[in-house]
């Protein structure tokens, strides 16, 4: 397989990740792909207590286990949304892995190889060092339409707050803030009625594969252009809390 040297991929070590990485490469040829090992999970939930709180975050605690009583009723709608993905973690020459994508070695290996563009995909905040370093468009998957639904779990929360039209994938530039960057492209998904919690990311994945792969080529090609301003009004989520998927599921049938 040809290297593309224009494209780098910087992402988490997450199946809808590689299902982008994987897209690209059959199109583009195989390129660098940096993955975050990311923090651990007892720093990622120290920060969240501290921004929202001791007992909102063990409500988030125990509304993730509660989800995952329906992961057996979801592994049939999965396996059906997997035979369209194909999530196989890149391995090899063209694979480096570092703690943190804004430390000093991926800031240098970056620099080096001065791509054209970059996708990112499940990865923590990116900062100002790290877009410098890239010195070209940097472009966030992202699933859910923004500006409405940033953060963590943008389709649940668009189809808890009965909008099932806003729940789909966002692809954009990126900048300081949480999903906040000028939009390139949207893409707005129909569900199934099997769909839930768990089965939201994958699908999203297995629907969105082309419009990556489009909007990357125009990019590439230096034709992407922002959307014009959303009139969606901005607002950013985090995991549901036990007493939000209880009433969501109870009362609107969204698991």
């Amino acid at each position: 397989m040809p290297h593309t040297p224009e494209l780098i991929a910087l992402v988490g070590d997450a199946p809808h990740a590689w299902t982008m990485v994987n897209a690209l490469r059959k199109r583009f040829g195989d390129f660098l792909a940096i993955v975050e090992r990311g923090e651990p999970a007892s720093a990622f939930w120290a920060r969240r207590k501290k921004r929202l709180g001791q007992a909102t975050v063990a409500s988030m605690k125990a509304a993730q286990m509660a989800a995952k009583l329906t992961k057996p009723l979801s592994r049939g709608r999965l396996a059906e949304l997997r035979e369209a993905c194909d999530a196989t973690p890149v391995t090899g020459a063209m694979r480096i892995d570092v703690d943190n994508l804004n430390g000093d070695d991926a800031l240098a290996k970056i620099r080096a190889l001065k791509p054209k563009a970059v996708f990112v995909a499940s990865t923590g905040m990116l900062r100002r060092p790290l877009l410098e370093a890239c010195a070209c468009p940097v472009v966030n998957y992202h699933s859910g339409i923004n500006p409405a639904y940033r953060g963590v779990n943008g389709g649940y929360f668009a189809l808890a707050n009965g909008e099932p039209e806003h729940f789909g994938v966002t692809l954009h530039l990126v900048d300081l803030g949480v999903d906040t960057g000028p939009i390139l492209a949207t893409n707005r998904i129909l569900l199934a009625a099997n769909d839930n919690i768990q089965t939201y990311m994958t699908l999203m994945a297995a629907k969105s594969q082309d419009l990556v792969v489009d909007t990357m080529a125009k990019v590439l090609a230096g034709e992407a252009k922002p959307l014009p301003p959303s009139p969606l009004p901005s607002a950013q989520y985090y995991a549901p809390t036990l007493g939000q998927y209880l009433t969501n599921g109870l009362k609107r049938g969204v698991w």
